[in-house]
């Protein structure tokens, strides 16, 4: 408890220097409320006998899949990798391997490795250090089957983890959908692997969301074919695998269908959060962010899109300006949506839900949301009309819509009924949280 607080008060002294007190105070007071209403999770794993249920579907699978983990080690502690190898041995789906590419000085590693005893778990020693993403690579030649997931060398997997990936894949294959990639939600864990907290729920695949932050993170399985094309690339370490993700998913922009890119909506990862690491203290990797950064502008530069990668107020939280207009730079956005107008110093972000209600409705106007995701820009499938521009293929649509609702009809229904429209021609409607309301 004590290195969290002490992390959260340096997030705190280091969002004040960056934003000032009066940002600083909202982010304090937003940041007290949520962690409040997550004092009640607590990560509980499968029961004994849904893994012993797991187990035995997955020795009856036909066919199989091998599902195959990249672990990149540098210097790493004994005891978590011990941990990490008892996660992967606690697996309910027994088709896997774990290749660790060590590059530490030692060989350590390597002695509680091969004295597991398991012909699943392979080592390789490096001969140097060649950074996160050459480190990664160096596994990925070994690797072997059809998926590969990567694990950081000091986090953990859930016992179900690679049984519901196999579950997603065979479901997405039912529907003729072999995915470029599948992701999981995650959670974070103390330095002793036994205390869980902060649980992060993630949307389905949304790409303009991940064109503002990794919300994919962990636990990411991708192809493994289109994992050797793409490789990791040097010049990123930080944010490495956030370039991966966006390069493995620019097919999205180009035709491959969102339902290629499968989240699977449990908790499948645990993130260990110590003095040193990203998830503990934000400032000590700003390099990562800075490299974040670097990574979206040369995925923007690479998709033909002329567009400046900004930084928000939350490190690792971008925004993309467009030259000179989202919808002249890009083809596939048909409608950009901006908040109503606030009401009484609450957001009215005008994004309708399927229940009819409106998301993030009532947060003070200062604060950023779950996981800032009131601040940042996204896909969305409803969108109030009265705050929108379209490309000009779509502006009478859109006038008649308008008109409707100044006769007095509904105006989330008859939103509802345009952006349907808009989204039966292939194109987005992309909600820009920065602008300022129409």
């Amino acid at each position: 408890m004590g290195n969290r607080l002490s992390a959260g008060w340096k997030r705190a002294l280091s969002y004040f220097r960056r934003n000032g007190i009066s940002a600083a105070g909202w982010a304090v007071a937003e940041r007290l409320l949520q962690e409040a209403a997550q004092k009640g999770y607590a990560y509980a794993p499968p029961t004994p006998e849904e893994q012993k249920r797991q187990r035995k579907e997955a020795e009856e699978w036909k066919d199989p899949p091998l599902l195959s983990v990249a672990v990149p080690a540098f210097e790493t502690p004994p005891a978590y990798m011990n941990a990490l190898l008892d996660s992967l041995q606690a697996q309910t789906w027994p088709h896997w391997e774990l290749v660790i590419a060590d590059a530490g000085s030692t060989d350590a590693l390597r002695a509680l490795a091969e004295g597991r005893g398991d012909q699943r778990i392979r080592y390789r020693k490096l001969s140097g250090n060649l950074g996160l993403a050459g480190n990664t690579n160096e596994a990925l030649k070994e690797v072997r089957g059809s998926y590969t997931g990567l694990l950081d060398h000091d986090d953990l997997l859930t016992p179900d983890a690679l049984y519901e990936m196999a579950c997603a894949l065979k479901e997405s294959r039912k529907k003729g959908i072999d995915p470029v990639f599948l992701y999981s939600d995650e959670d974070k864990c103390d330095g002793e692997g036994k205390r869980f907290y902060e649980p992060h729920y993630k949307p389905d695949f949304n790409p303009d969301l991940l064109l503002s932050n990794n919300y994919i993170c962990h636990f990411l399985m991708l192809e493994t074919e289109a994992f050797r094309r793409l490789k990791e690339r040097p010049g990123y370490d930080g944010a490495q695998d956030y370039d991966l993700v966006l390069r493995a998913a620019a097919g999205v922009f180009s035709g491959v269908p969102e339902a290629a890119f499968v989240h699977v909506p449990k908790v499948l990862y645990h993130w260990r959060c110590h003095e040193s690491s990203t998830a503990s203290n934000p400032e000590s990797k700003r390099y990562a962010y800075e490299a974040g950064r670097r990574a979206l502008e040369d995925f923007c530069a690479a998709q033909g899109w002329q567009a400046r990668a900004e930084d928000t107020a939350h490190l690792g939280f971008y925004r993309l300006s467009y030259q000179p207009d989202i919808l002249e730079v890009r083809r596939d956005v048909g409608a950009a949506a901006q908040p109503l107008p606030s009401r009484l110093g609450r957001l009215c972000s005008g994004i309708y839900e399927a229940d009819g209600g409106m998301r993030y409705a009532g947060l003070p106007a200062g604060f950023s949301g779950y996981m800032h995701r009131a601040v940042l820009s996204q896909d969305v499938e409803t969108a109030d009309i009265r705050a929108m521009r379209v490309r000009p293929e779509l502006e009478e649509e859109l006038g008649k819509a308008l008109e409707a609702v100044r006769r007095g009809e509904d105006p989330g229904e008859t939103s509802r009924a345009f952006c349907e429209s808009v989204r039966k021609k292939g194109l987005r409607i992309c909600w820009l949280p920065d602008r300022k309301p129409l």
